[in-house]
C-alpha cells in the first residue's frame, strides 16, 4: 500500500513539474469545430482518425480533439440549441457524451472506447469542455466526488458566458471547488484523454479557474495537453498564462477570409517572446479542406481562401511555431490540400526552428526568419500582404447615410443608376464607433434591365471579402437568417465591414436595387455596430494592388555575409546560388517558405 501511494505521489509529480515534455513542439492535429460545429458524430471523428493515422500520422499530426456540446442530444447546426438542449450528466454534475450521437458511450463508459480506437490508431484524443459548472448540476444540486460540497455550494452567478448558457462559474475561493474540478480530470483521465480544450477561459481571461483546472489535470495522474480559448488572451497575462497552460489563443475564432488571415501577424509579433516548449501561442484552427458542413459558419464549402493565402497562412503559423490544429473534414482533402499538410520539409520548420524573429513588416512586405536546430540554415518566410488600398467613397455612385443600431436608423434603401457599367462592387465600411459587430446584410439584392430582373445571389460574385467571417448568400455572416428592421428575408448576402463583393454585370441591366441595413444577430449583442453602404461601378480604391512583387534581403539580416543557396520548401525545389542578397518574386496575398544554407 505504501509503495502504491507512493508511486502515485511521484506521477503526480512528474507530470506537473515536465509538462512541457508532453508539448515540446506545437499540437498537431485535428478538431471538429470547423466541419461540424457542436454535432459531430462518433462516426465522423473516427473517419477522421482513420484518415490522420493512415495520411497524416508519419508526418507528426497526432490529436483527434471532439469540440464543443458533445454532450448534447439534439444539437444544431449554424449556431446553437439553446432553447432546449437535452444534457447528458452523471449524478456527480460530470457531463457526458451524448449516446445518440457517441453510441460506444451507451454503458456509461464515457469517451473511454472511442479514446481506445483513436490510441490504436497511434494517435492522442482530445475533447473540449466549457469552463465552470453545468446549470443543471446547479439545479439537482448534484454531489461532488471526495467533498461535503455540492454543486450549490461551488457555483457563482458572475462572469457568465456571454455566448452559450450551459455553465456557472466555479468560485474557485469556495470549498469544494477544486474537488470539482479534480472529479472532472479524473474522470477524463480514466477515459483516456490526452488533450482538454477548456472554453470561455481566455478573454476574458479567468485567472483562479486556470490555476484550479491545472491543480486538477496535474492531479489526475494522466498527461494532457491544457489549450484555453478564446482569444486574444490578455497580453499582460503572458507570463502566467504560458506557466499554466500548455497553448492559449490570441485570436477570436479564425474563419477563412483574409482580413483575419492577415491580423494574424501583427498577433504573432506580440506574442512570439512567449513562445517556447510546453507553452505556445495559438492562432487558432486551420479553416483548410472542406469546412462548414454543419458548422456556426457559412455552408459546406471548400476553404475560399485561395491557395496563395493557403500557402501564407501554412507559413505564417510554421514560422511563427503555433500550434496546428486542421479545421476541414479530413476524408474529403483534395490533392493540394493533403500537400500543404505533408510537407515535411515545410514542417520541418514548425518542428525543428528557434530564434523566431520578425525581419522586416512595411505594411505589404514582410519578412519573418529562424535558425534551423540542427546546422547553419535559415529559414526565410516572405509575404506579399498588401491589402486592398483604402475605400475612396468620391469615386462612389451612390454611399448610403451612416446606417446605426438605433431603432430607425437600421436601413436604407438603394436605388442606383448603372447603366453602361461592367462591373458592381458592392462596399460595407465600418461606421467608426470601433465596434466590432458590424454585421451587415444587403437584402433582396437585383439587377434590372428591360429584360426584367436578375437576383444577385443567383450570380456568383468575383470575388467577396468580410472584416469577420465570410460573406454568405441566403444567410447572415453568421449563419444565421437575414433579419433586418426585425423583418426576415429569404435572399441576400450577409457581410461584415469592411467588405468588398466584386460582381460582373451581365449586358442589358441598367440599375441596381437592395435593402442596406445591420443584421439583428449584431444589435442583440452590442451597443455599438455602425456601417456605410457603398456601390461602385470602378475598382473602389482607384486601382488595386500589384499582383506580385519582388521582396528582397540582405544575407546579412540572416546573421551571415556571402552566397547562399536557397531552396523553395513549398515548390520542393532549389532556386539556385545567390550572392549576398535573396531576391524573389512573391504574389499578392501569398508567400514564399525558403531554406537558405550560408556557402562557405
Amino acid at each position: 500500500m505504501i509503495a502504491c501511494i507512493l508511486l502515485i505521489f511521484s506521477s503526480v509529480t512528474l507530470f506537473g513539474q515536465n509538462r512541457a515534455e508532453y508539448a515540446s513542439t506545437p499540437p498537431m492535429g485535428w478538431n471538429s469545430w470547423d466541419s461540424y460545429g457542436p454535432t459531430v458524430t462518433e462516426q465522423e471523428v473516427r473517419a477522421n482518425a482513420d484518415y490522420m493515422s493512415t495520411h497524416l500520422r508519419e508526418y507528426g499530426w497526432e490529436y483527434v480533439v471532439v469540440d464543443i456540446r458533445w454532450y448534447v442530444e439534439n444539437d444544431k447546426a449554424h449556431g446553437y440549441n439553446e432553447k432546449d438542449p437535452v444534457c447528458t450528466m452523471d449524478d456527480f454534475g460530470r457531463l457526458l457524451p451524448a449516446v445518440n450521437r457517441f453510441p460506444s458511450s451507451s454503458d456509461g463508459s464515457g469517451f473511454r472506447r472511442l479514446a481506445d480506437y483513436v490510441h490504436s490508431r497511434g494517435l492522442r484524443f482530445g475533447i473540449h469542455i466549457m469552463r465552470g459548472i453545468p446549470k443543471l448540476a446547479v439545479e439537482r444540486n448534484t454531489p461532488i466526488v471526495r467533498s461535503r460540497a455540492t454543486a450549490r455550494d461551488v457555483y457563482s452567478i458572475e462572469q457568465p458566458c456571454s455566448w452559450l448558457g450551459d455553465m456557472y462559474t466555479v468560485d474557485a475561493t469556495k470549498q469544494g471547488s477544486q474537488e470539482y474540478y479534480n472529479s472532472l480530470f479524473d474522470l477524463y483521465a480514466s477515459w483516456g484523454i490526452d488533450f482538454v480544450k477548456v472554453d470561455d477561459l481566455s478573454s476574458p481571461y479567468h485567472k483562479d479557474e486556470i490555476e484550479v483546472i491545472r491543480k486538477a489535470i496535474d492531479g489526475c495522474g494522466r498527461p494532457m495537453v491544457l489549450s484555453t480559448s478564446p482569444g486574444e488572451t490578455p497580453l499582460e497575462q503572458a507570463g502566467h498564462i504560458s506557466s499554466y497552460a500548455n497553448m492559449w489563443r490570441i485570436i477570436d475564432d479564425f474563419w477563412d477570409n483574409w482580413s483575419q488571415l492577415r491580423a494574424h501577424f501583427s498577433l504573432f509579433q506580440k506574442w512570439i517572446p512567449y513562445m517556447g516548449p510546453g507553452h505556445w501561442p495559438d492562432g487558432d484552427m486551420l479553416p483548410l479542406g472542406r469546412i462548414g458542413i454543419r458548422a456556426e459558419r457559412g455552408d459546406s464549402r471548400m476553404s475560399l481562401l485561395t491557395r496563395d493565402e493557403q500557402y501564407t497562412l501554412m507559413s505564417l503559423f510554421l514560422i511563427c511555431r503555433s500550434p496546428l490544429m486542421f479545421g476541414g473534414n479530413l476524408p474529403d482533402n483534395d490533392a493540394f490540400t493533403l500537400s500543404l499538410i505533408t510537407n515535411d520539409d515545410a514542417l520541418d520548420v514548425l518542428k525543428s526552428s528557434k530564434d523566431n524573429r520578425l525581419l522586416f513588416d512595411d505594411g505589404q512586405t514582410i519578412a519573418w526568419t529562424a535558425n534551423d536546430v540542427k546546422n547553419n540554415d535559415k529559414y526565410v518566410a516572405l509575404f506579399y500582404a498588401a491589402d486592398q488600398k483604402p475605400i475612396i467613397e468620391s469615386r462612389a455612385v451612390w454611399n448610403s447615410k451612416l446606417i446605426t443600431y438605433e431603432a430607425g436608423k437600421q436601413s436604407t434603401r438603394v436605388n442606383v443608376d448603372i447603366a453602361g457599367a461592367r462591373k458592381l462592387y458592392l462596399v460595407v465600411t465600418d461606421g467608426g464607433d470601433g465596434s466590432n459587430w458590424d454585421h451587415a446584410d444587403w437584402i433582396e439584392p437585383k439587377l434590372i434591365g428591360k429584360q426584367g430582373s436578375l437576383s444577385l445571389t443567383d450570380l456568383r460574385w468575383i470575388s467577396a471579402t468580410a472584416g469577420w467571417g465570410s460573406a454568405s448568400t441566403n444567410v447572415s455572416v453568421g449563419g444565421n437568417k437575414l433579419i433586418v428592421d426585425n423583418n426576415v428575408y429569404a435572399t441576400g448576402i450577409g457581410t461584415h465591414s469592411t467588405s468588398v463583393i466584386e460582381y460582373d454585370i451581365p449586358e442589358g441591366y441598367e440599375s441596381f436595387s437592395a435593402l442596406a441595413g445591420i443584421d439583428k444577430e449584431s444589435i442583440n449583442h452590442t451597443e455599438g455596430a455602425t456601417v456605410k453602404f457603398h456601390v461602385f461601378t470602378s475598382y473602389p480604391s482607384g486601382s488595386p494592388p500589384e499582383d506580385s512583387i519582388r521582396i528582397s534581403l540582405k544575407t546579412e539580416q540572416l546573421g551571415f555575409q556571402g552566397a547562399c543557396r536557397v531552396r523553395d520548401l513549398w515548390a520542393r525545389e532549389d532556386v539556385g546560388r545567390q550572392a549576398n542578397e535573396i531576391s524573389l518574386y512573391v504574389r499578392r496575398h501569398g508567400a514564399r517558405l525558403l531554406k537558405i544554407s550560408p556557402v562557405q
